[in-house]
């Protein structure tokens, strides 16, 4: 079953992303507490994050991605207009999170490597919020 593994928020803009077991979801806005929130909340699939990290001969945290959430057992590619439900949380996928020049920052070549099949995992919009849960259960609809 899908399920959400790791969570983080972004206190400030720049700043290195904070681990977190729980996070709040706010309906129309995002993750509650995160500097950005132009993209309400970033995913990123665990799966895929150890295939680019083999791919590069790496182990980097996954934190590196600077996403809110990763997500066990969910191919993200190509998934805009589907929807995520975390409990009673409901995420609407708008797009590919497009790495950026800080993925090089970290790893050299990184930003190149995450850009095949939605590496750089998606966003999405808040439509319901709550709060989630490292463990809890996760559907892609």
């Amino acid at each position: 079953m899908p399920r959400i593994e790791r969570l983080w928020i972004k206190p400030a803009q720049g700043a290195a992303m904070e681990p977190a077991e729980e996070l709040t979801i706010v309906a129309g806005d995002g993750v509650a507490g995160n500097k950005q929130q132009k993209r309400h909340v970033t995913l990123i699939s665990a799966e895929r994050w150890v295939e680019v990290m083999n791919e590069m001969g790496a182990d980097l945290d996954p934190g590196t991605r600077r996403a809110n959430v990763l997500i066990s057992d969910i191919d993200l590619n190509e998934t805009t207009g589907r929807t995520v439900r975390i409990g009673e949380v409901e995420l609407h996928i708008r797009g590919e999170t497009k790495p950026c020049h800080q993925m090089d920052a970290a790893l050299d070549g990184l930003q190149e490597a995450m850009r095949a099949r939605w590496g750089g995992g998606a966003w999405a919009d808040a439509v319901t919020g709550v709060t989630i849960r490292v463990g809890d259960d996760v559907v892609l609809d």
